[in-house]
């Protein structure tokens, strides 16, 4: 018997399941609090959860995580300087204010354009190291030649001795801007994921497990930890990409869509024949597209732990997670006092981190380039809940919210707020925590929007049923806006939309939102046994997948069938011969996939190899412009131990 163990540690919970092979039924499942920022202890109490001899027999370890994805769209990650290469037209602010823009880069056969100024990245990386936490580096047409992203790289490790990543490392897609991008939050994700993978690595080795461990991708595989810690970019979405495998897993169903309900975000996907569909562009996170080969997937910033505030004449959800209150008063214990006595903010003051129900604890992260102000901030707030009233008391004022933003986006504090899972607690459909604080927190703020406390939790119960179904719409309605969409959900009507796939409610309390669902949406709607741990089960029910993608173009279009370039990931090669570059493609993928699955653990003889084919001839000659080849590799099953 094969016992296999998936974990997901999302923005809320943290799940374990084990499923047993080869019948895949699940034999043991618990759900913990995420704790935050470390996930280690929530790691360790979803195992302590599961039975010990069974963990003892367990082989497999796969685990998927909303990790990433969060990180991007609190905007929380580590500080990155970004070296863009090249004539690169910028029509957007960047992600970073450490940021610069160098001569060098290649032209679209992979020439040098400009020789690479090389002093001006010298002084670049001597005047930001003390600023940043990693680099990230860019070159124009690095798909076509990589030899400028790998000099700069050389010089800023030499320089610094930080880690460096460079665009051509995670895409071979056009888009240079798409590509900066995406090695941009690949640098800001590598301590956060290098630790959180270290923190699971520790707990399981330490119960004396000896399975093997992997990471779902965001293109619903695996991978093992060598190149989850290289590629942590990767990994954004992979706790959708879980839901998605795990909910078609968990209904049986090969084609359907999903709705995933998480601490942070909101996410549909949809899966078809047992194939999650992909995004054609690139995923795209917090606004920002990327070259990350992902699930196809609507997702916006609203989820179970999302900030309800009022302000402005109107209630708004999120789009920051917080600590709901009926959490806060289980964890501690003087806090029901404390929110049952906070005073209003007066009206001058009211707004998204001035509400009644709000307050701060101050997290374990070491403070970083912060203003004296911001320290003062930072040291009136202990690691308990605290009040504004109290901040003012301790500093002699209040404190800015731009100030109180800046402390939070780089985790130093953490709010604690009233949230969905607070008005579900209010009516009685989720009583997990401690329900009176929630109850005072609903009586708080239905008086801000002229309600009274239960009817202010029934709307933002309604509220956010209605954000769900119009999260479902708006991805199979690409055209039209969501705004529009879920403007037509306030709307009293007999037109109820349809939808012909069936749809699976995965996540915590989504059993709380399924009789709302079937009123606004036309479906077989589906609840699953697991659904609170489907994550976590579609971490194990993924399997190995490879993409190696290769470019054959004549050298000159003046002598078509003299001298051909292969571009890759591995770089730009030459043949003479086009049938000797073909061969050579081919070849080089297919040993790429192969030695991919043996690093990732993955059994290279259970791999299926596809092979597509894609030539361009010029328009009334037989002339060969362009030949495009994509070998794909799926391992079935993970490599056997001797």
């Amino acid at each position: 018997m094969k016992l296999n163990l998936g974990i997901d540690a999302g923005g809320t919970y943290t799940d374990a399941v084990v499923v047993r092979s080869p019948d895949d039924s699940i034999i043991a499942s618990y759900k913990a609090l995420t704790t935050y920022p470390d996930p280690l202890d929530g790691i360790r109490e979803a195992l302590d959860g599961i039975d010990q001899n069974i963990l003892s027999q367990i082989d497999v370890v796969s685990v998927s995580t909303t990790l990433s994805t969060n990180t991007i769209l609190e905007g929380t990650g580590f500080p990155v300087g970004l070296i863009l290469v090249g004539d690169y037209f910028i029509s957007t602010d960047l992600p970073t204010e450490h940021f610069i823009q160098v001569k060098g880069g290649h032209d679209s056969k992979g020439a040098e354009a400009e020789p690479l100024d090389e002093n001006a990245v010298r002084e670049f990386a001597q005047r930001t190291k003390e600023h940043v936490s990693a680099f990230a580096v860019s070159s124009y047409f690095s798909i076509r030649n990589h030899e400028h992203e790998l000099r700069v790289k050389e010089i800023v490790r030499n320089i610094t001795g930080m880690p460096v990543v460079c665009a051509h490392e995670l895409s071979q897609d056009l888009g240079a801007f798409e590509r900066a991008v995406t090695a941009f939050f690949n640098a800001q994700l590598l301590p956060i994921t290098e630790k959180f993978m270290s923190s699971v690595e520790f707990e399981i080795r330490n119960r004396g497990m000896k399975a093997k461990i992997f990471m779902l991708k965001c293109d619903g595989s695996v991978v093992g930890i060598k190149g989850a810690l290289e590629k942590p970019i990767e990994s954004i979405f992979s706790g959708p990409a879980g839901s998605l495998v795990g909910a078609s897993f968990l209904s049986k169903k090969d084609s359907c869509a999903v709705i995933d309900v998480g601490g942070t975000s909101t996410d549909v996907s949809v899966i078809r024949e047992g194939v999650p569909e992909m995004s054609e562009s690139g995923a795209v996170v917090g606004g920002w597209k990327t070259r990350v080969k992902a699930i196809r997937m609507e997702t916006s910033a609203l989820g179970g732990d999302s900030d309800i505030w009022v302000g402005s004449g109107k209630v708004n959800f999120g789009p920051r997670r917080v600590i709901p209150l009926c959490r806060a008063a289980a964890q501690f214990p003087k806090f029901l006092e404390q929110l049952a006595t906070n005073p209003m903010p007066s009206k001058a003051l009211l707004g998204r981190n001035f509400q009644p129900t709000k307050f701060y604890i101050r997290t374990d992260y070491e403070p970083l380039e912060l203003t004296d102000l911001e320290t003062e901030i930072l040291n009136a707030i202990p690691a308990e809940p605290t009040s504004l009233k109290e901040i003012r008391s301790r500093i002699n004022k209040y404190p800015a919210s731009k100030h109180l933003d800046t402390l939070m986006q780089k985790r130093l504090i953490q709010p604690i707020s009233f949230t969905p899972t607070d008005a579900l607690h209010v009516l009685g459909e989720y009583t997990e925590y401690n329900a009176e604080a929630s109850r005072i927190g609903a009586q708080h703020l239905a008086p801000l929007y002229k309600m009274e406390a239960e009817e202010f939790a029934s709307y933002v119960k309604r509220e956010f049923a209605k954000n769900m179904a119009a999260d479902l719409v708006s991805f199979f309605l690409e055209k039209i806006s969501r705004e529009e969409i879920r403007n037509i959900f306030d709307v009293e009507s007999p037109i109820q939309f349809k939808v012909h796939v069936p749809v699976v409610l995965i996540g915590g309390p989504v059993v709380a939102y399924l009789e709302e669902m079937k009123k606004l949406i036309d479906a077989e709607i589906i609840l699953p046994e697991f659904a609170s741990v489907g994550n976590a089960a579609g971490a194990l029910a993924a399997k190995g997948i490879r993409r190696f993608e290769i470019l054959i173009r004549p050298v000159s279009m003046a002598a078509p069938d003299w001298e051909f370039y292969v571009y890759s990931e591995k770089g730009r090669e030459n043949f003479y011969e086009y049938e000797e570059a073909l061969e050579h493609a081919l070849k080089l993928g297919k040993d790429t996939i192969y030695e991919y699955m043996k690093e990732a653990g993955l059994d290279p003889d259970s791999v299926n190899i596809d092979i597509k084919k894609d030539e361009v001839i010029l328009e009334g000659s037989d002339t060969l412009v362009e030949t495009k080849i994509v070998v794909l590799g799926i391992a079935e099953h993970i490599e056997e131990d001797e």
